[in-house]
């Protein structure tokens, strides 16, 4: 079985456990998305019912519109900082999404899809995502192979597990 086929299945699995997980739990949810354009918002939007647990997305690809929508400190993309794809980054994205919509759960990412763009210690494929649910907040970076639409495609489908292991942070099942 091709990669592309398992990748499609995981998707479409989750793009059933996810909503059912915060329909029964009453939530709502915001993304936060750079490297991936609003994919998982696209994806998650396709499921028919999603105005039922979908609050909204920003997606604030260039730092600039990571400061303006979601209030990353800026000092962050400073050379020789953190840059763009780090944890604080991303806890900053899904901070700020949260407050500004006033959602229930949120997920934010932020990565390098290439083909170019990659470093000796953050290559084509880093992808940083990260998690809040209440007082509950997660990051956690993955190392994806593949090209461009592959990095993202995986970076969709490891969001949207995160949000369900947060869900279980609750005790629902």
């Amino acid at each position: 079985m091709s990669n592309k086929i398992v990748e499609k299945e995981k998707l479409d699995k989750l793009l059933v456990l996810v909503p059912a997980a915060l329909v029964e739990r009453g939530a709502r949810l915001v993304t936060a998305e750079s490297c991936t354009g609003g994919g998982i918002a696209s994806a998650l939007v396709s499921v028919p019912g999603s105005s039922l647990w979908f609050e909204s997305s920003y997606v604030a690809y260039s730092n600039e519109a990571k400061q303006r929508m979601l209030g990353v400190d800026p000092e962050l993309f400073i050379t020789g900082k953190v840059g763009a794809v780090s944890s604080e980054v991303v806890k900053q994205m899904v901070n700020g999404a949260v407050v500004a919509s006033g959602a229930d759960i949120g997920l934010s990412v932020s990565g390098i899809a290439g083909p170019s763009g990659g470093t000796k210690n953050k290559p084509v494929g880093t992808v940083w995502i990260a998690w809040k649910y209440g007082e509950h907040e997660r990051s956690d970076c993955f190392f994806f192979s593949g090209d461009r639409n592959e990095i993202r495609n995986l970076s969709v489908i490891a969001a949207l597990a995160g949000v369900l292991d947060m869900l279980e942070l609750d005790g629902a099942d």
